[in-house]
């Protein structure tokens, strides 16, 4: 098991492109980091630099205390899964588990006592005489992790390893593949473009965004304390509705204005933005996550903002209504079922100030930090 550190490490390909700019990052020996970000945000060509499969431009790489940049990758002793399996059909499960050792050159006797280890952590023992065509996606891809570990690496690395698996599958998979690694302790990197899979598995959360990290923290800070409007629309399912504000200062305290509607602040702020006076004039977008909303009857006067239903979906004991405001923007609200709402339909919906993101021109969060 190892470290690892990214310190101000680049990417640029021959034509020009630079895929990571300046990246800075400490992972912890025994961490599971999730790298997460849309499709091209440049997470997954990280952890081909990490693997040794991509050249580093700029920076450097140190693996346990050590510059690897110009390593081999099979020297720097780190297993990786692909998204794809990558077994070798011809071969039996055992077969697929073994071959990392055999090619290179480890005794017989330790090669069968290291797989047969794995097999049974990974529950693959009754699969061992199978080929991969046998197998159900799940069974392969625990087969590549089972592959991957027999090698005890110093790190462990997965590049969106549960996308060819259905709904049902990857959820399970999530789990066990959490749990193996608190059972293992070994240093993991998760590559996903699923903020799901992000927020439920790692230790702490790497969000990229065109070739940049943007915050590095745990899942519930990420969810909690975005640092800027990327992080805040990405963490969270539905995504934070950002919406364009100003505030003001007024005889009574601070008014926000969102989408031509005024909403009195008070001191409702105070508890994350210190001190909020600061505030007037500094505002450029306001977010408000859909569970934040609250029912109109619950907000204090000069608290409510009104719109006009767009759709609906109901989910059971809750509804998703996608409102749009007098301006056009439409903001999404979760809502209890019991009073089903219909498009066109005029309703309000509640703001508590203490609830409400705030950032800046510059996209950053305006919260005192």
């Amino acid at each position: 098991m190892a470290d690892i550190s990214f310190r101000g490490v680049n990417k640029i390909y021959p034509n020009g492109f630079q895929a990571v700019h300046d990246l800075d990052l400490a992972i912890d020996d025994g961490e599971f980091l999730v790298m997460v970000g849309p499709s091209g945000c440049g997470k997954s060509t990280t952890l081909r630099m990490l693997a040794g499969l991509e050249a580093i431009s700029r920076g450097d790489l140190l693996i346990a205390g050590e510059r690897v940049n110009d390593l081999h990758p099979r020297t720097r002793n780190i297993a990786m899964v692909f998204q794809s399996y990558a077994l070798y059909p011809h071969k039996t499960v055992q077969g697929n588990i073994e071959f990392p050792l055999r090619m290179a050159k480890i005794p017989t006797a330790e090669v069968k006592r290291r797989a047969l280890k794995v097999a049974r952590m990974l529950e693959l023992e009754p699969l061992l005489e199978r080929k991969p065509a046998l197998l159900s996606g799940g069974q392969r891809q625990r087969v590549a992790m089972a592959r991957a570990l027999v090698r005890d690496p110093v790190a462990f690395l997965m590049d969106e390893p549960l996308s060819n698996l259905d709904a049902k599958l990857r959820v399970q998979m999530r789990a066990e593949i959490a749990a193996l690694q608190r059972r293992t302790g070994t240093t993991t990197v998760y590559v996903t473009h699923d903020q799901v899979e992000a927020m439920t598995m790692g230790d702490r959360v790497a969000v990229f965004n065109n070739g940049r990290l943007q915050q590095v923290a745990t899942p519930q800070e990420l969810f909690e304390r975005p640092l800027n409007t990327f992080v805040a629309g990405f963490i969270g399912s539905p995504s934070m509705n950002l919406i364009d504000a100003h505030i003001d200062s007024s005889s009574d305290g601070l008014v926000l204005t969102l989408a031509g509607q005024r909403i009195e602040l008070g001191s409702g702020l105070d508890s994350r933005f210190a001190p909020s006076g600061r505030l007037a004039g500094a505002v450029a977008q306001a977010g408000l996550r859909p569970e934040d909303v609250v029912d109109p009857h619950q907000a204090g006067e000069g608290q409510r903002i009104g719109g006009r239903v767009a759709m609906t979906e109901l989910l059971g004991r809750e509804q998703m209504v996608y409102l749009d405001l007098a301006d056009g923007t439409r903001v999404v609200a979760r809502l209890p079922a019991e009073q089903r709402l219909h498009r066109g339909e005029k309703i309000a919906i509640g703001i508590d100030p203490s609830r409400l993101y705030l950032f800046g021109e510059d996209g950053r969060a305006l919260d005192g930090r």
